[in-house]
């Protein structure tokens, strides 16, 4: 081979991924460097660009939770996978589903998109939609009680029951390694926590490196994981009405709350500045991690876990009739957050952070209850 073309060859950059089946392409995620205007000119975050999986971040714990599964015989060949989940995981088990041969049902409810609603039916999974939330659980749990209706239809049936698994958390240690690898260690993780497990999984693999790390969680206004009282709540993929048993509240050093039109805020400015972007968790995250990097150092090393793209999104975060119609594009851009020294001071509607961190105190007996 003449010299010319070997350099145009090892100019070229070469897909890193030959994928014999679909669950090869989960993984190997990349990061992007994120500065100005989310942080100071001169500071920034790496992001972990999660949507870069064919469904999204959860694609490693719906794979990971169903091979455990089958490997303890609490999956039999060809029984029905039957979950909870607000859309993301619920692609995740579909792919897990052809994966393995199994078939699906998600039960999920009206706030639901459109888009992923009919690319979960096509990709063979039936969809079940409550009508109405719990009294006092909400959405998720009017869910839950869908499922457990389910599995007692169908014998063999089996649930992954994200929220108190222990193997969803387990699914994302490959997330955390790759960061190692990717940035040689981590000082500051960002995560959106709703069913708690990604960031226990990757905080607790990163910590076995750095024990010093911090680890800052990112909430909804109106979700109940960190004490705040239950609300109706606009973000999905972040937040909970129920107290999920896999949050590792003694992992967190610090807490944020995030209102939705900051969120759409911190979206629609990383699509216009750094061609990247997500959902509600993406917007919240980037906000917080922005602000991560005004505190810490130039040198210290933040990484934020974007866990989607920005495609089933198009009919809320970027429609502009969706946000006016939400009054979600009225407010400043956001710049610091309140402060709260204890999460049961009061009740916020807006970005404001915590230091103390500390489980509700209905944790165990409404996790028990819900499951």
């Amino acid at each position: 081979m003449n010299n010319v073309v070997f350099g145009k060859l090892a100019e070229t950059s070469f897909a890193p991924v030959v994928a014999g089946e679909p669950s090869s392409l989960v993984g190997n995620t990349p990061v992007l460097w994120v500065g100005a205007p989310l942080a100071p000119a001169g500071r920034g975050f790496w992001a972990k660009l999660e949507g870069f999986n064919p469904g999204g971040m959860k694609d490693r714990p719906a794979l990971h939770m169903v091979r455990r599964a089958k490997e303890l015989g609490d999956l039999a060949p060809g029984a029905r996978i039957i979950e909870s989940t607000s859309g993301t995981l619920g692609l995740g088990l579909a792919l897990a589903g052809t994966v393995y041969r199994h078939p699906v049902t998600v039960v999920t409810d009206p706030g639901l998109e459109p888009i992923v609603a009919r690319m979960l039916a096509v990709y063979g999974a039936r969809v079940e939609l409550v009508a109405e939330p719990h009294p006092s659980g909400g959405w998720q749990q009017a869910r839950r009680g869908r499922v457990a209706e389910l599995l007692a239809l169908e014998p063999g049936a089996w649930c992954p029951e994200q929220y108190s698994n222990p193997d969803n958390v387990e699914g994302y240690e490959s997330m955390a390694f790759e960061l190692l690898q990717q940035l040689g260690g981590v000082d500051v993780l960002v995560c959106s926590v709703g069913t708690g497990g990604h960031s226990a999984g990757v905080a607790r693999v990163l910590r076995r490196f750095n024990p010093d790390m911090t680890l800052i969680g990112v909430d909804t206004v109106a979700s109940t994981i960190f004490g705040q009282p239950a609300g109706t709540r606009l973000m999905r993929g972040l937040g909970s009405s129920i107290f999920p048993k896999n949050v590792d509240y003694g992992a967190f050093d610090e807490v944020h709350w995030v209102a939705p039109s900051e969120a759409v805020w911190a979206c629609r400015t990383l699509a216009g500045t750094h061609y990247a972007t997500g959902g509600w968790s993406v917007g919240a995250v980037a906000l917080v991690a922005g602000w991560a990097a005004r505190i810490h150092s130039a040198d210290t090393r933040i990484a934020a876990v974007f866990p989607d793209g920005p495609q089933r999104y198009f009919d809320t975060i970027y429609n502009d009739d969706y946000c006016d119609e939400h009054g979600l594009l009225d407010a400043d851009p956001p710049i610091e957050p309140d402060v709260i020294e204890h999460p049961a001071a009061r009740v916020v509607h807006s970005w404001t952070r915590c230091s103390s961190v500390i489980a509700p105190h209905a944790q165990v007996s409404a996790g028990d209850s819900a499951s």
